[in-house]
């Protein structure tokens, strides 16, 4: 019986653990899930007596190497700073590694190592990173085997609360790490446009903005995501002349989030002494100039220039940044105390439902005439624990590890899914579960 080791089980990891009890009978597998909370792993391993709980501590290293060792391959959902740990190890016991993480230099220096030992560690294999690249090689692949030539790449994910329980103004709830979104974009965005490479700072992220249509789901506003110019090498796109990869959010939310920029409320560079004495109104005083004659909601809005009754003055009152409720958070830095605000006013309502929207634009020329091609996916959450954000990235995970241990997927190296190799096998099942892309193709000429 082979061991497959799973590093963590968070929010993303129950669609994952759930397809690999459903096929360890079948697949004579066992499955440890190692936690830091050996509560909630037997909690998702349930009734399955193809799986085993641990309690475990990633900087626990005589346990690490245990279970390693034991083990025939490894997923490791940790933070992706810690993945060296593991990676370290799959190394020392040659046991291939499975990650929905960015490749870090860490382990991209572990490439020519990995291929003398016959080894894969396969990274980027989630949603965005993972379904997003491979559902766009399939694309590149499929234009490039017809002789046309790529000028335009254009993709878009965004994480976003199902049209249905979307009730707030901001059009917005957590479907994933509140963290990460409240620290989005810090380092600014870069891409290649019509030629030309183009930077954004943070400061101005969040209003160069522009809109596109997803199938029957309307609108959806796409912020620059990162540095999009790596892309042209990782998909071969050499002579592109426009890569750029952004974050699908509802209209307006970006506008409003830039205001929030403006004030200085997602710095996390330093902590607030006091804070805990504060108010969410004292909070948000301290970023503006003294003004004793005028409240805290007319000066920001004369140090934003927008009206009392303005639609972003909605949106910041709903937060309830002007609220005299106490922060109660000790030495905090301001991106932690809105994340802690957010956190109550964006939850997941117990009924509601998530959803994962993307989309590929191409631009190509075949046979002399210029072509356009819009690939597009919806996912919805089932539930609170198979939500679209754990459907999706936990699927792409569990079905490589499948054609790995079972030699369908034989890659060495440090690998992440833009082969033919790995996107094909993994994307054909993922249709039988109904993660599928939806094809619009027209004539520019």
């Amino acid at each position: 019986m082979k061991k497959i080791l799973l590093i963590g089980a968070g929010l993303s990891s129950s669609t994952l653990i759930k397809y690999l009890l459903d096929n360890a009978e079948q697949n004579q597998w066992e499955l440890i899930v190692a936690d830091q909370s050996e509560e909630l792993a037997r909690k998702k391993i349930g009734s399955s007596k193809f799986g085993i709980a641990i309690a475990f501590n990633a900087y626990d290293t005589a346990l690490r190497n245990e279970l390693i060792s034991k083990s025939d391959i490894v997923i490791s959902m940790l933070p992706a700073s810690m993945h060296y740990l593991v990676a370290d190890d799959c190394i020392k016991y040659f046991k291939p590694l499975v990650t929905a993480s960015y490749v870090s230099d860490h382990i991209k220096n572990m490439d020519q190592d990995l291929k003398n030992k016959g080894l894969l560690f396969l990274n980027e294999i989630g949603l965005d990173p993972g379904i997003d690249h491979m559902s766009a090689m399939k694309i590149i692949d499929e234009i490039r085997e017809k002789g046309g030539n790529i000028e335009v790449f254009e993709s878009n994910t965004g994480g976003l609360v199902a049209p249905e329980f979307d009730n707030n103004p901001w059009n917005y709830k957590f479907t994933w790490n509140p963290r990460n979104v409240v620290v989005a974009g810090q380092a600014g965005a870069r891409f290649l446009d019509r030629g030309q490479i183009k930077y954004i700072p943070y400061h101005q992220l969040f209003r160069r903005t522009e809109i596109l249509n997803v199938l029957e789901y309307g609108e959806f506003e796409s912020i620059p995501n990162r540095d999009s110019l790596q892309y042209i090498e990782i998909y071969g796109l050499d002579a592109i002349k426009t890569m750029y990869r952004g974050t699908f959010r509802k209209p307006g939310f970006a506008s409003g989030w830039h205001m929030l920029v403006q004030l200085g409320l997602t710095d996390d560079s330093f902590k607030i002494k006091g804070s805990d004495k504060l108010s969410y109104r004292d909070f948000t005083n301290a970023f503006m100039p003294y003004g004793q004659d005028r409240t805290v909601e007319e000066k920001v809005c004369d140090y934003l220039g927008f009206g009392i009754g303005s639609e972003t003055m909605q949106k910041l009152r709903w937060l309830g940044l002007f609220d005299k409720k106490p922060v109660a958070m000790k030495n905090a830095s301001p991106a932690q105390i809105l994340q802690k605000l957010l956190e109550e006013k964006w939850a997941l309502q117990d009924d509601d439902l998530d959803m994962i929207v993307m989309q590929h634009q191409f631009i190509y020329s075949l046979n002399g005439k210029r072509k356009k091609n819009i690939s597009s996916m919806i996912i919805k959450g089932q539930n609170q624990v198979h939500t679209a954000m754990s459907i999706t990235v936990g699927l792409p995970m569990a079905i490589a590890v499948k054609f790995i241990l079972n030699g369908v997927i034989n890659d060495t190296g440090v690998k992440i899914p833009v082969e033919k190799s790995i996107y094909q096998p993994v994307l054909a099942e993922l249709e039988q579960f109904g993660i599928r892309f939806i094809e619009e193709e027209f004539d520019l000429d």
